[in-house]
């Protein structure tokens, strides 16, 4: 099978269901963004990180796809592929884990510190303006509602990834000062 299908040099390109939208279509921006992020977090894994962190990354990237390929299917009737409350549970499980490390924060802190972290910081706002891209579409369109909780998730995750590593490599917060 041939990379190349030709059939989006019209500027139009395929949903599930053998549906036809515009390559500039909210939907398309919005899966398009979620694609960004998770070539975003593969680059991260480029780095030498701490298994538990790499594997957590590994499953995101996967449920990535997902969530995906929720947004390019338009029947909401049908079930397969969907972003479901299991998946946002576990993004969940993994901030508690992760974050009884950590001490709470008491300011703002700046993205940065070690580059692992840096990099988990610019995900996670690679994730932020998906979830916006997403809420765009949500009005238009009519969603799974999951998929905005799952992003919204996933960047609080990332947020607590970027302190953790930090912390791990002996790299204090950044506070930020005005």
């Amino acid at each position: 099978m041939k990379i190349y299908t030709k059939t989006g040099d019209d500027g139009n390109t395929g949903l599930q269901g053998n549906y036809r939208i515009s390559k500039s279509h909210q939907r398309i921006i919005a899966y398009g963004t979620i694609d960004e992020a998770n070539a975003s977090l593969g680059i991260i894994q480029l780095n030498l990180l701490d298994e538990d962190i790499v594997k957590i990354l590994t499953r995101i990237q996967n449920e990535l796809f997902v969530v995906g390929s929720d947004l390019s299917n338009t029947n909401l009737n049908d079930s397969k592929n969907r972003v479901s409350l299991d998946m946002i549970n576990k993004l969940e499980d993994d901030i508690d884990k992760l974050e009884s490390e950590l001490t709470p924060l008491k300011n703002f802190i700046l993205p940065g510190g070690e580059p692992e972290a840096a990099q988990i910081h610019y995900s996670r706002a690679v994730v932020r303006r998906a979830e916006t891209q997403v809420v765009l579409l949500s009005e238009k369109d009519e969603i799974n509602s999951n998929c905005i909780k799952y992003l919204n998730r996933l960047s609080d995750l990332l947020f607590v990834m970027g302190r953790l590593i930090n912390k791990r490599k002996g790299r204090e917060d950044i506070i930020w000062k005005i």
